[in-house]
């Protein structure tokens, strides 16, 4: 299962019903951009070292994914279908599904326009 920042931080504020499902999946991957998001938003918080703490301590749990070539590939094809179709979504995202596709992952996240891409399992948490 791939966390998409729009579970992984209201998990991180105490939504019960995902940390059910949370604990219930077997192996939790978090794409690098993931990280690199949750990261930024520590640092812009009112408590920086309390929220970059739980992120290490996330970071014990969690595989984290980075990006290569099959990746760009797939983003490649993602951003060409989403600009064919008039439905462009955030960057970020794109190398999310990017990474879901490339490792055969379903997604977990709560951003309705993941559901856009062709081939892409979503899960909505």
């Amino acid at each position: 299962m791939l966390l998409d920042s729009s579970v992984v931080i209201p998990y991180f504020k105490g939504d019960p019903t995902l940390r059910a499902s949370f604990l219930a999946s077997p192996t939790l991957y978090l794409p690098v951009t993931v990280l690199g998001e949750l990261l930024c938003g520590a640092n812009l918080s009112q408590n920086p070292a309390k929220h970059l703490a739980q992120i290490q301590n996330f970071l014990a749990a969690v595989v984290v994914l980075s990006p290569v070539v099959a990746t760009a590939e797939h983003y490649g094809c993602i951003r060409a279908q989403l600009a064919r179709a008039g439905t462009p979504i955030p960057e970020n995202d794109i190398w999310i599904a990017a990474l879901a596709l490339e490792h055969q992952l379903p997604l977990s996240a709560r951003d309705v326009h993941f559901e856009w891409i062709t081939g892409l399992q979503v899960l909505k948490w």
